[in-house]
């Protein structure tokens, strides 16, 4: 492992780990008013294409990272629209 695909594990953790925050409230209060749709669509679709293009370079922190936060995003996208 070379120094810049430490670098890129270290960022896919702490972007990941990011989300959590969010999740656990969400999960905990189901209080999804102040969450904007449009911005986790969006958000959710970018993260897609991030995953897809890392499974293209076969980039392990790349797909690892954005495998879990869209599973995330859309999670909070689920209780988004179910609590609406």
């Amino acid at each position: 492992m070379n120094y810049f695909e430490i670098i890129g594990f270290f960022a896919a953790i702490l972007t990941t780990v990011a989300f959590f925050p969010q999740v656990i409230k969400v999960y905990k209060t189901k209080e999804t008013k102040s969450i904007s749709l449009s911005m986790y669509i969006v958000f959710s679709i970018g993260v897609l294409f991030w995953l897809i293009y890392g499974l293209h370079l076969k980039s392990l922190p790349i797909v690892l990272a954005n495998a879990i936060t869209l599973i995330s995003s859309i999670y909070i996208l689920h209780m988004k629209i179910k609590h609406k």
